[in-house]
Parts: C-alpha cells; structure tokens; sequence
C-alpha cells in the first residue's frame, strides 16, 4: 500500500497514520524528518535543502521529490508506505505524479468544520508536564488542574479558535485543488472522521478496501 494522507488539522490524521502503519506494517513518512535527517547527515540534498530554509525560503518542489525519493528507495518502504504532510500544493501532487514515485490510493478523512473548532477549542494542556485533557471528551478531576502534578491547564495559542479557524482556512485553499486532483485521477478514498478513534479507524480500512 503506497498511500498520500490528507486531512485538516485537528481531523485526527497522525493517529490514523499511526493505525494504518501498525495495520499494514509500512513506515509513516514525515516531510519534515526526512529533511531534518538529511540536514544532519549532511547529504547532498540536505544541504540544498539547508540553504533554502538558512534564507528563510521554500524548497523548491524538484528538491523535494528528489528527497521524497531517496527516502522511499529504502528497504523499509519496499512493501509501501503513507505519506503524511507531502503533497501539499496542487504544484506538488503534479510533481510527484510526474516523478518516479507511484501512489496507489489517497485517502481523506473528512471532519466538518464545526466538530473540529470544538474539538481542538477544548483542548487544554498543562503547562508543567504536557499532559493534554479536553473540557468536553477528557476533563480533569479539578477545573483547570492537572490531575498529575497540579499543573495550570491552559488553551494553546494555536487551538484557540480563531487560530482554528486561519489554519481550516489555510488547508481548505491548499487542500481542495488536490482532493479534485486526485479525484480526477481514481485514486482517492473518503473515510468520514467519527467521535471515537476506534470507529473512525473502521470508516479508514473501510474505503481503503473500496
């Protein structure tokens, strides 16, 4: 299985990227580790790529593919892999389209706009050990209290929702010109986000076998 993940921040992606690669026992490739891995190891991408973010510049996308495809040549991604965070530019899925690299399917987790705002709203976490609750689906024992170690319990700058709404608007302009990409193309599968991760994962494996 060699699958693109797409969902909006907050829709629960990273845990059923997660799911996904216990289930098919394949990698979760992050764009961001690849780089840094490069950076440090000091490649000859990694330092192209090094100069671009020292300038405070964008890497370009044939940069990227070629990253992308020296990760994806190694033994781990022989049986396949999911891509978490690349393509997300319509120029990107065109690049990784015409590269070397072949996708089988791409998968959208699909969460209204709404239940995001509110789920990551009411978040909290505590500012002495990290521990996360949420005011409606996890609450502390003690209103803004952590139950481990007495901690303040705070909103995070970026899930206040007016910072929830810019990063939904954000995904939906660069996302949307790839879901109708990939639509076009016959490879994208739609899971509906559910309330509990269990059943959410069930709505993933389903549209992955359609």
């Amino acid at each position: 299985m060699k699958l693109i993940l797409l969902a909006a921040p907050g829709a629960g992606k990273g845990t059923q990227a997660e799911k996904l690669s216990e289930h098919f026992n394949i990698p979760t490739i992050s764009t961001g580790a690849i780089l840094r891995k490069n950076i440090k190891d000091e490649t000859e991408l990694g330092k192209i790529a090094a100069e671009y973010i020292n300038d405070g510049k964008l890497i370009p996308d044939d940069v990227m593919i070629s990253v992308m495809a020296d990760r994806l040549g190694e033994d781990d991604c022989k049986n396949g892999f999911i891509l978490d965070g690349f393509p997300r530019t319509l120029a990107q899925a065109e690049a990784l389209s015409a590269s070397s690299i072949q996708i089988d399917k791409v998968l959208m987790i699909d969460v209204a706009d709404e239940k995001i705002i509110k789920r990551l709203s009411g978040r909290l976490e505590c500012e002495k050990c990290a521990t996360t609750y949420h005011k409606d689906f996890r609450p502390p024992a003690k209103d803004g209290v952590c139950d481990k170690c007495g901690g303040n319990l705070t909103v995070r700058k970026d899930d206040k929702p007016e910072t929830v709404k810019e990063r939904l608007n954000t995904y939906h302009t660069q996302t949307e010109p790839l879901i109708e990409y990939y639509k076009n193309i016959g490879i994208l599968r739609v899971a509906k986000g559910q309330e509990e991760i269990v059943d959410t994962t069930k709505e993933v494996l389903k549209a992955l076998e359609a």
